[in-house]
C-alpha cells in the first residue's frame, strides 16, 4: 500500500506543514529531518544597524505578501519599524539575539506562535537551498532518522479492561509513518475504548491525521479547510478513503491534551472534538492553526517561519488560532491518563450486562480509585499486621509494609482500605488480612482477578 498525501482539493498545493515547535518547524522542509538541529557557529554575525535594517525590510515585505492575516501584517511592521526607530535593536551583540527578541516582537502583535524568524548559519542556509536532487539523498537520511525513534510512535499497549493506550509524540508525514500508524491502529483495533496521548505532541503533517482518523469515522469525511490568502482559495482535507484492518467507529475514543499539544495535534483533536467523536481530556491547548512555510535571506543569514493559510473547521467556521482547544474535563495534564481511563472503564461498566466483564471491570475501577484516592494506615496498624503466613509473609521496612510469597521477590503492600491491600507490580492480584475478635491477624486471604482465592494462616511473628 503506498502512504501519502489524502485529500481533495480545490487547486493543487503542497500540503501545509504545522509546526512541531520552534527548534524543529522553523525550517521544515521537504529533506529537512524533522529534528534535525542547526550548528551553532563558535562566532556569529554581528547585529550592525544595516543588516538589521535589512531584516527588518525583508521580514515585513513577506509578511505583507504572504501572511494570513493582512492587517495584522501591517501591525507588526508599524510596530517593529517603531522599535527599530527608537533605537530598540541597537544593543544586540549579534543576529542569533537579534531574530529572537525580532520573533518575540512579531508574536506579541500576532499571538501567533507559528510566526518566527531566525540566524541560518551558511552551511545550514546552503543545504535548505540544494537543488531538488539533492533533497532525495536527504529524504533517505531522513528516513533513516525517524525510524530510529520509530516515527515517534513512543508507546501502545492494552489496560486492564481492554482499554487501548497509544502515545506518540508527532504527526510524522504518511509517507514515512503509514505503516507504523497502521501497525499501531491494528493493535488497537479490538478495544473496548482508546486513550490517544497527545499530551508531548507538537504538531506535524496533515497526511498522518487524514489515515489515523479514517479509522475512527464510518464514511470519507470532511476534517479541516485552509484558507490561502495570496491565492485566496480555499483546499479541503477529508478523512483518508481507505485504511488497512478493520475500523472502530463505534469504539469509545478520549484524546490527551496538554499546554504543549500544539499545531496538528491540535487539528486531530479539534476534528474529532468538533465531530463529537471523542472525549478530550487534560489541558487548555496551545492554540497554532495556522500552516507554515519558510522564507529564506541568505545574504542576510535568516530564515523565516511564515503562517500562510488558515483553518477552517466545516462544523464550527473557525479554528483554535490564539485560544486552544478546551477539554470537555479539565484536568492538570498529569492526572490526564488516570482521568480518562476512569471515565473509559465507568463508562464501559455502565454498558455491559456481562457478569464475568462487570466483574473485571470492577476490580480494575477499584484498582485505579484506591491509586487516585490513596488510604492512609497509621503505622501501628501497617505492624500489627506484621508477621509469617506461611508460605506468606509480611513485614516492615522504612516505615512501609512489605510481601512476599516463598521465595519470590518483596513488593509493597499498598493500603485500598482497612485491611485490604494492592501491589504495583501485579494488579491482578490483592492480598486481605484477617483479624480475630480480638483484633489480631489470623490469616491472609489472596484475592485474584476472576474470583479465585487462597489463604494462608498465621505462623509466626
Amino acid at each position: 500500500m503506498r502512504f501519502g498525501r489524502m485529500m481533495i482539493v480545490r487547486r493543487r498545493r503542497l500540503a501545509p506543514v504545522f509546526g512541531l515547535g520552534f527548534a524543529v518547524a522553523m525550517l521544515l522542509v521537504p529533506g529537512v529531518a524533522l529534528g534535525q538541529a542547526m550548528r551553532v557557529p563558535d562566532e556569529l554575525p554581528a547585529a550592525d544597524r544595516e543588516t538589521v535594517t535589512a531584516i527588518i525590510d525583508s521580514v515585513t515585505a513577506a509578511l505583507n505578501k504572504t501572511y494570513v492575516f493582512e492587517d495584522v501584517a501591517l501591525e507588526m511592521e508599524t510596530h517593529v519599524r517603531r522599535q527599530l526607530r527608537d533605537g530598540e535593536y541597537d544593543d544586540f551583540g549579534n543576529l542569533m539575539d537579534f531574530t529572537r527578541a525580532l520573533t518575540e516582537d512579531l508574536q506579541e502583535v500576532s499571538g501567533d506562535r507559528h510566526l518566527g524568524v531566525r540566524y541560518t548559519d551558511p552551511d545550514f542556509m546552503e543545504m535548505l537551498l540544494a537543488e531538488d536532487e539533492d533533497h532525495e539523498l536527504e529524504r533517505q537520511n531522513e528516513l533513516e532518522r525517524l525510524k530510529k525513534v520509530n516515527f515517534q510512535f513512543r508507546k501502545i499497549e492494552i489496560m486492564s479492561g481492554n482499554v487501548g493506550y497509544l502515545k506518540f509524540n508527532a504527526f510524522v508525514d504518511a509517507s514515512f509513518s503509514g505503516f507504523t500508524a497502521t501497525a499501531a491502529m491494528n493493535f488497537l483495533a479490538h478495544t473496548d475504548a482508546i486513550i490517544i496521548d497527545l499530551r508531548e505532541n507538537g504538531g506535524g503533517s496533515p497526511s498522518i491525521i487524514q489515515y489515523m482518523t479514517a479509522y475512527f469515522v464510518d464514511d470519507v469525511t470532511h476534517l479541516n479547510s485552509f484558507y490561502y490568502r495570496d491565492a485566496d482559495t480555499i483546499e479541503q482535507f477529508w478523512s483518508a478513503p481507505y485504511v488497512q484492518g478493520p475500523k472502530m467507529v463505534d469504539t469509545d475514543l478520549y484524546v490527551l491534551t496538554s499546554s504543549y499539544t500544539f499545531s496538528g495535534a491540535e487539528e486531530f483533536t479539534y476534528n474529532l472534538k468538533n465531530m463529537e467523536r471523542a472525549t478530550i481530556v487534560g489541558e487548555t491547548t496551545g492554540g497554532g492553526a495556522h500552516p507554515v512555510k519558510q522564507r529564506l535571506f541568505p545574504s542576510l543569514s535568516t530564515g523565516m517561519r511564515i503562517p500562510y493559510a488558515r483553518a477552517v473547521n466545516p462544523i464550527s467556521g473557525t479554528n483554535w488560532e490564539g485560544t486552544g482547544i478546551e477539554p470537555h474535563v479539565e484536568v492538570p495534564a498529569s492526572e490526564a491518563l488516570d482521568t480518562a481511563y476512569m471515565l473509559a472503564l465507568e463508562k464501559l461498566s455502565s454498558e455491559t450486562e456481562d457478569e464475568d466483564e462487570l466483574a473485571a471491570l470492577d476490580w480494575t475501577i477499584a484498582g485505579l480509585k484506591a491509586k487516585l484516592e490513596p488510604f492512609v494506615m497509621d503505622d501501628a496498624t501497617l505492624a500489627s499486621y506484621a508477621g509469617t503466613y506461611d508460605p506468606r509473609k509480611l513485614w516492615i521496612e522504612d516505615g512501609k509494609l512489605f510481601y512476599k510469597r516463598g521465595d519470590n521477590p518483596g513488593m509493597q503492600a499498598i493500603p485500598m482500605a482497612d485491611r485490604l491491600f494492592r501491589f504495583e507490580e501485579i494488579e491482578y492480584f490483592r492480598l486481605e488480612v484477617v483479624l480475630d475478635d480480638s483484633g489480631s491477624p489470623t490469616k491472609l486471604i489472596g484475592h485474584y482477578e476472576g474470583g479465585r482465592t487462597d489463604e494462608s494462616p498465621r505462623t509466626g511473628d
